[in-house]
């Protein structure tokens, strides 16, 4: 049997399989109100065979855009437009999960309707906002209220997807936005209870991740780290030593997976002048895996070949696609009947708005037909 299609119990759900959808950001919403469509309706249904999809990423407030077109989960519009994406997919028997974020530095206050940027510190990364020609701002430092804030905008998202009917939740704490701005110090310069020491630089994390499960319970929650990604600016000093503290206190609180994202950027990225990912922590799953209880996810890059491979040999225990589920809708019948793949994705269409390249990919047996 491919291991790809054994059964996988994570936390309180129980998977069919183990080939999974990664957040992708496709920006097909309105610009102005970030409701959920029909296009949405579609796209996530024709996907609803995977174990089970994340959602792109969903900002939880005005001020946590980072892309335009994302859809949100702030308003009782969005949240409505979620739950019609979420009926669809489980008229279909599919599983959602809702991957909910807040971008802190790594976005630009016209994305937010003129608000400023805020981050743990007030330290610019030193690039372009990621898909725009617009330099990042120097953020507002959060003050405490700040912080408390923005965890009850987490709490009032959770609450949101509880009412659209999520089945469970991501909280996006890597890739440099601001979740994983608080936890590495190359951008965490406080000196107060939420910087310095890697317990305080996890302390929001951790705040945000408790009142999350008040709402989901720690079975339907899970998060995403990259613990080496040099993507908008980011690096940490002593990895292995915060995640491994994270990890621990993930288990305390029985969170039910971790997607691990295993970068491999090289020395200097970007002329940043952080070593390279594995210059820091050479085996990502290595390091993690004996650590952590519920379950490991692997993601970046994996083939259903080296998916089948990592997961043989219990480097992780299940994987998430990205691009080969955009040009493959009907990617768990296409590797379960071993049918050939479409690897030819088009870049072009990943973050514009519409059909093209969202909902024009066929289906393998309309190919044939």
């Amino acid at each position: 049997m491919n291991i790809l299609f054994k059964p996988l119990k994570m936390g309180d759900m129980l998977l069919p399989n183990r080939i999974c959808m990664a957040a992708l950001t496709r920006q097909r919403c309105d610009n102005n109100d970030l409701i959920p469509n029909d296009l949405m309706v579609k796209y996530y249904t024709l996907r609803a065979d995977s174990g089970f999809m994340l959602t792109e990423c969903v900002p939880i407030s005005e001020r946590s855009l980072a892309f335009p077109g994302q859809p949100g989960i702030y308003t009782k519009e969005q949240t409505l437009g979620w739950k019609k994406v979420v009926d669809s997919v489980h008229s279909k028997g599919g599983r959602i999960i809702a991957q909910i974020w807040h971008a802190g530095r790594a976005c630009h206050s016209s994305f937010q309707n003129g608000l400023q940027v805020w981050a743990p510190s007030a330290i610019a990364p030193r690039s372009k906002v990621r898909r725009s020609q617009l330099f990042h701002e120097i953020p507002h430092q959060m003050t405490i209220d700040d912080i408390k804030l923005v965890i009850q905008q987490f709490k009032q998202a959770a609450i949101n997807c509880k009412e659209a009917g999520f089945d469970g939740i991501q909280l996006h704490c890597g890739t440099g936005y601001l979740i994983d701005q608080f936890l590495r110090d190359s951008a965490n310069k406080r000196i107060d209870e939420y910087g310095g020491t890697i317990q305080n630089r996890s302390k929001f994390c951790l705040e945000v991740i408790d009142e999350i499960i008040k709402i989901y319970g720690n079975g339907r929650v899970g998060v995403k780290i990259s613990p080496v990604a040099r993507v908008n600016d980011m690096c940490d000093s002593d990895p292995l030593s915060l995640f491994s503290y994270l990890i621990q206190e993930f288990n305390k609180r029985q969170l039910a997976f971790i997607e691990l994202r295993d970068d491999n950027d090289i020395a200097n990225y970007s002329n940043y002048g952080y070593p390279g990912s594995k210059e820091q922590i050479p085996d990502l799953f290595q390091a993690f895996k004996p650590l952590f209880k519920g379950v490991l996810i692997g993601n970046m890059g994996y083939t259903p070949e080296t998916a089948i491979k990592n997961i043989e040999e219990n480097r992780f225990d299940a994987v998430t696609f990205g691009k080969l589920f955009i040009s493959n809708p009907d990617l768990v019948t296409r590797i379960q009947k071993n049918y050939e793949l479409n690897y030819k994705w088009d870049e072009s269409t990943f973050y514009t708005k519409g059909e093209k390249g969202y909902l024009d990919y066929p289906l393998y047996e309309q190919i044939q037909q």
